[in-house]
């Protein structure tokens, strides 16, 4: 099993960002997928997730920003990420879960004020 994150970067306050993660070795239109992020001296947190139907959730400190999708066709798990703030700064980890759950690398976004 593989979640391969990308998409990470550097981008101003107000600025934009597309994480995506690719999985293999699962079935993955049967996992809910979810983004979380760890900010250093934080605990993991859950941004965004969205269900083998779906159905979505977001925490409420992203919520009208940050869009969770997925394609089925393509394995993949997109986060669409718009009006970033400096405290959206973290490592971005993919999550894919269904009885058990698997961990991506994590890709770094880093916002500049």
């Amino acid at each position: 099993v593989q979640l391969q994150a990308s998409g990470g970067g550097l981008v101003q306050a107000g600025g934009s960002l597309r994480p995506s993660c690719a999985a293999s070795g699962i079935n993955f239109y049967m996992f809910n997928m979810g983004w979380y992020r760890q900010a250093p001296g934080k605990q993991r947190e859950l941004v965004a997730s969205i269900t083998s139907g779906s159905t979505t959730n977001y925490v409420e400190s992203v919520k009208g920003r940050f869009t969770i999708s997925r394609d089925n066709a393509k394995n993949t798990v997109y986060l669409q990420m718009d009006s970033l703030r400096p405290e959206d700064t973290a490592v971005y980890y993919c999550s894919a879960n269904h009885i058990l759950r698997y961990w991506g690398q994590g890709t770094q976004v880093t916002v500049s004020s």
